[in-house]
């Protein structure tokens, strides 16, 4: 049985779509980033970075989100492009676009308009742009194809879809104007009844919601050196 260790965010929604699309048995295991959880010897010898999502097949252990679907279609022969070298190229161009562009920068968007403390204006403007400037590219792709990499839905796809679902908290507005073909690709898959399994995993485990002092702490463990710091 495929072990899961899931939280409800992006890299490991990703992932449940997989998983749910190609209809494999797994086991779903909540790790409370939250809680902290993410930090205990038990999931650090599965995981050493830390973070969700992460996957043990047997004797396979498979961290990043991104390596993961890779990981998953190579098993299954699903959701890949043809073998030729110009589709397989154009998917490890956008799954890794995806995994070092789109992730990281929306991610840091994420931290530095809901969470850094003041002053933040040159942080936010930087990863703000940045964000935009990716999902303006993938919107941009979109606009001359059904899907990522032509007519064919695949893993592409999929890493696509777990972070375009925050695409409006991520860039703190209605972006959907500018980016009509990001929320075509979002509504369709959203559509699909794998992606509504998918979607319901969160409700299966009481994941703490609160951003409170301990939350800070699992999340943010940086923070421990300011407070550290000589006159702080």
């Amino acid at each position: 049985m495929i072990k899961l260790y899931y939280h409800p965010s992006p890299n490991p929604a990703k992932v449940a779509l997989f998983l749910e699309e190609a209809a494999l048995p797994y086991e779903m295991v909540p790790v409370d980033t939250r809680r902290g959880e993410q930090h205990t010897p038990a999931f650090l010898a599965i995981n050493p970075n830390g973070k969700t999502p992460a996957l043990v097949d047997g004797d396979a252990v498979v961290f990043d989100s991104n390596a993961i679907l890779l990981y998953l279609a190579e098993k299954t022969g699903l959701f890949l492009p043809e073998n030729t070298p110009a589709a397989r190229a154009a998917m490890h161009s956008w799954l890794m676009f995806v995994a070092t562009g789109i992730g990281p920068y929306s991610g840091q968007s994420v931290h530095f308009r809901h969470v850094a403390p003041e002053p933040k204006t040159y942080a936010l403007n930087r990863y703000d742009f940045e964000a935009w400037r990716h999902w303006t590219l993938i919107n941009e792709r979109l606009a001359t194809r059904t899907w990522m990499l032509g007519e064919e839905y695949t893993l592409v796809d999929m890493a696509v879809w777990g972070w375009a679902r925050a695409v409006p908290y991520v860039l703190g507005t209605d972006p959907w104007d500018k980016l009509p073909h990001v929320k075509r690709l979002l509504d369709t898959v959203n559509a699909r009844p794998a992606a509504q399994r998918a979607e319901a995993l969160k409700t299966r485990h009481a994941f703490k919601t609160e951003v409170d002092d301990e939350a800070r702490r699992a999340m943010f463990p940086q923070n421990a050196r300011l407070s550290a710091a000589p006159g702080a």
